[in-house]
C-alpha cells in the first residue's frame, strides 16, 4: 500500500505520530531505531510511544520520544474481576485519545497491540497479514504493508516505518541509531564514577533456564576478564537472578586456590593498554553482584562499561543499543533474526544446541577490548 497521507487539515504542520510497541524488553529495544529514522526524516515530528509500564523508562531515554504512554496489559489480565482494573483501563483509553495523531503505527503485529492502536485517534498502519506475527491483527489497521519475515527484527521495524511514512527509498542512507548512546536522558553517574576502575558487565540472567550459560563458564570467563584488569558487575532482576549473580561473583572473588584458572587463560594475551589502565588502581579487580535497580539506572551502568557479555536477554540488546562492545551468548535459540545488532562492536556466539566455549568468548572479549573484532573463521 502507499504511505499514509499528510494531514489535510494542516499539511505544513509537523506530524504527530504514535508508535505502539508494548513489550517485551528486547522488542522495545529493537523498535528504538524507528524513532531515530523518523526524526531524521521528519525533524520537527512529535513522536509518542505506547509501551508496557515495566518498560516505560526505556523509550523515555530516547531524545526523540516526546511522551511515553504506559499500558498495563500484563497486570490487568491478572485482575480483570477487580473494579480498579477497569478504572485504570478507562483512564488509559482517555489518555490515549487526548491527542489526534496524524498516524498510529503498530510495529508489534499482535492482536493485543492492534487493539491498543485502535483506541487512539488517527489512521492506523501495521503489518499485512502475511507479515504480522498474528495475521488477524491486520484487520484493525487502515493501511498494511508487506515486509519480509526472514530479516532481522530491527530491520523489519525500520522497513515497516519507512513504507508507512514514505521514505523507503532513503532508508539505506540512514544510520542504525538506537538513540541511547550519549543520550542526555540517561541518569547522571554518581560523584566519583569517573575515577572508578574500568569494568565489564556480565548479564547472566534470562527468562528461560534453557538459555542460561553454565555458571562454571561464567567463572572461567570472569577470571580471564579479571586478569585483564577489569572489575566485573553482575546485575540481576529477581531474587533468583541476584542469587545466581552472587554465586558467580563470590566464586570469582574467592581466594581458594584449589580451583586454578583454566590453562587457556595463559595462552591468551589481554590488551596491554587495558592492563596498564588497571595498574593505576591499588586494589585488585573484583566482581560485584549489583542490587536491584530500575531500568534507566541499569542502562546508565551499562553505558559506562568497557564491555558487556550476556545471554539471550533484553539487557544484552540494551548494551548493544548503547554501542557498548557486546558479546551475546546463545545456547537454546538461533540468533539469526533476533541476535544483537549494533553500529558498534558486537558478536553473536553459539546458537540452538551450540554452547559457546569460555575460551572463544574470552578471545572475542580481548579483541573487543583492544578495539577490533576477531577475523571470521575459515
Amino acid at each position: 500500500m502507499p504511505p499514509l497521507p499528510a494531514p489535510a487539515s494542516r499539511p505544513h504542520a509537523p506530524p504527530t505520530l504514535l508508535l505502539v510497541k508494548t513489550s517485551s524488553l528486547g522488542d522495545v529495544i529493537h523498535n528504538l531505531p524507528v524513532v531515530s529514522d523518523l526524526r531524521r526524516h521528519f525533524p520537527e515530528a512529535r513522536i509518542d510511544w505506547c509501551v508496557e509500564e515495566g518498560f516505560q523508562a526505556l523509550p523515555g531515554l530516547h531524545p526523540g520520544v516526546a511522551r511515553t504512554i504506559p499500558v498495563a496489559v500484563r497486570r490487568w489480565r491478572k485482575h480483570l474481576l477487580q473494579g480498579a482494573t477497569w478504572g485504570e483501563i478507562g483512564a488509559f483509553r482517555r489518555t490515549l485519545r487526548e491527542t489526534a495523531y496524524d498516524a498510529v503505527l503498530d510495529t508489534q503485529g499482535l492482536v493485543k497491540s492492534a487493539l491498543i492502536a485502535r483506541q487512539a485517534r488517527g489512521p492506523k498502519a501495521g503489518y499485512a497479514p502475511e507479515s504480522a506475527r498474528e495475521p488477524l491483527a491486520a484487520r484493525f489497521y487502515n493501511r498494511t504493508y508487506s515486509i519480509p519475515t526472514g530479516i532481522h527484527a530491527v530491520t523489519r521495524n525500520r522497513w515497516l516505518a519507512a513504507a508507512a511514512f514514505g521514505y523507503a527509498d532513503q532508508l539505506d542512507l540512514l544510520p542504525l541509531d538506537y538513540g541511547l548512546a550519549g543520550s542526555l536522558r540517561l541518569p547522571t553517574p554518581a560523584i566519583g564514577a569517573e575515577a572508578e576502575r574500568p569494568y565489564a558487565v556480565l548479564l547472566t540472567a534470562t527468562s528461560r533456564d534453557d538459555k542460561l550459560w553454565p555458571e562454571d563458564h561464567w567463572i572461567a570467563l570472569g577470571r580471564a576478564l579479571l586478569a585483564a584488569g577489569l572489575d566485573l558487575r553482575l546485575p540481576g532482576g529477581s531474587p533468583r537472578e541476584r542469587e545466581r549473580a552472587g554465586r558467580i561473583a563470590s566464586a570469582l572473588n574467592s581466594s581458594d586456590t584449589t580451583t586454578p584458572n583454566p590453562a587457556w587463560i595463559n595462552d591468551l594475551q589481554p590488551p596491554l593498554a587495558q592492563i596498564e589502565a588497571g595498574r593505576a588502581f591499588s586494589a585488585p579487580p573484583r566482581a560485584e553482584a549489583l542490587p536491584a535497580s530500575g531500568l534507566a539506572d541499569l542502562a546508565a551502568q551499562i553505558a559506562r562499561a568497557r564491555l558487556a557479555v550476556g545471554v539471550d536477554t533484553g539487557l544484552t540488546h540494551l548494551a548493544a543499543a548503547l554501542n557498548i562492545p557486546t558479546l551475546a551468548l546463545f545456547v537454546a535459540t538461533d540468533p539469526g533474526l533476533t541476535g544483537v545488532l549494533s553500529a558498534g562492536l558486537h558478536a553473536n556466539l553459539g546458537g540452538k544446541a551450540q554452547c559457546p566455549e569460555p575460551r572463544d568468548v574470552a578471545a572475542h572479549a580481548y579483541a573487543f577490548l583492544a578495539g577490533h573484532d576477531l577475523p571470521a573463521a575459515g
